[in-house]
C-alpha cells in the first residue's frame, strides 16, 4: 500500500481492505515517524478501526518494526536518533514471517512511493519487488491527484511491479468540481482503474461500523460493493 504522499488516507483504506477481506489478515507499518512514546501509530489506529473484525484474536493482527519521534522520511528519522534504519530485507523477512500464519498480510508504507528507509535508497518499491506483491496506490480527492497518481503508477510499471488501481483515501460528501472531474478522469490519465473511494471521516468509525463504510467504499475487486459508475455520474 503506498500514496501519492503523505496524509492521503492510505491508513484508512489499509484498514478498510483488511475489514473487507476474508480469512485472516496481518498488517505491516514497516516504520511509524513523527510519534511520540506510546502515541497511537498508524498500526493501532487501523486495529483500533477494525476491532472485534477478523478471527485473528477478535480482530487484525498489527505490528510495526520501528518507530521514530521526528515526523520525516524513516531513513532519515532513525539517522539522526542513531537507530538501524528498517531496510527492504527486513520489510521482506517480517512479512514471510507474518505470511506464514495468515492468508493475507498488507503493507502499508510511509508517505510515496519513493520514500527512503534506508541510507541506500531502499524503499518500498524495493520490498514489493522480491515479494512480487502488487501495489495499490491511494490517491487524494481533488487537485494534485492526477499527476501525482500518474507518476506513481508509471514508477511502478518502470519498476515491473504490478499496480492492480486507485483508491481515493478521503471523499468530501460533497465533492468541489476538481474532485468530481477526477473521479472519472484517473482511470484515463493513470491507466489503471479507479477500485474505491473512501468517505472523509471514516477513520473515526470502528468495527461493525468501519466495515460497512469500508464495503460501500471499495471495489468487488477489493472485497466491497462499490460501484465507479455512481461516483463518475456526479460530474
Amino acid at each position: 500500500m503506498t500514496g501519492t504522499g503523505t496524509g492521503v488516507g492510505k491508513t484508512v483504506v489499509t484498514a478498510a481492505l483488511a475489514a473487507t477481506a476474508s480469512g485472516s489478515v496481518a498488517v505491516l507499518k514497516p516504520a511509524q515517524t513523527g510519534i511520540v512514546g506510546d502515541e497511537e501509530g498508524d498500526a493501532a489506529a487501523i486495529g483500533r478501526m477494525t476491532g472485534g473484525i477478523g478471527r485473528m484474536t477478535g480482530g487484525v493482527t498489527t505490528s510495526e518494526l520501528a518507530r521514530h519521534r521526528d515526523p520525516l522520511a524513516p531513513a532519515v528519522a532513525a539517522r539522526r536518533e542513531g537507530a538501524p534504519p528498517v531496510t527492504p530485507g527486513r520489510i521482506v523477512a517480517a512479512v514471510a514471517r507474518l505470511a506464514a500464519s495468515h492468508d493475507l498480510v498488507l503493507v502499508e508504507g510511509a508517505g510515496g512511493l519513493l520514500v527512503p528507509y534506508d541510507d541506500h535508497g531502499g524503499t518500498l518499491a524495493d520490498a514489493a519487488g522480491p515479494l512480487a506483491a502488487p501495489v495499490l496506490v491511494v490517491c487524494p480527492a481533488g487537485l494534485g491527484a492526477l499527476n501525482a497518481s500518474a507518476l506513481t503508477v508509471r514508477e511502478l510499471r518502470h519498476r515491473g511491479l504490478d499496480c492492480p488501481g486507485l483508491v481515493i483515501g478521503s471523499r468530501p460528501s460533497a465533492p468541489e468540481l476538481a474532485a468530481r472531474c477526477n473521479a472519472v478522469d484517473l482511470p484515463a490519465v493513470t491507466g489503471v482503474p479507479l477500485l474505491g473511494a473512501l468517505p472523509e471521516g471514516a477513520g473515526r468509525l470502528r468495527g461493525a461500523e468501519f466495515r460497512a463504510v469500508a464495503a460501500a467504499g471499495l471495489a468487488p475487486a477489493l472485497g466491497g460493493e462499490w460501484d465507479a459508475a455512481e461516483v463518475g455520474a456526479e460530474r
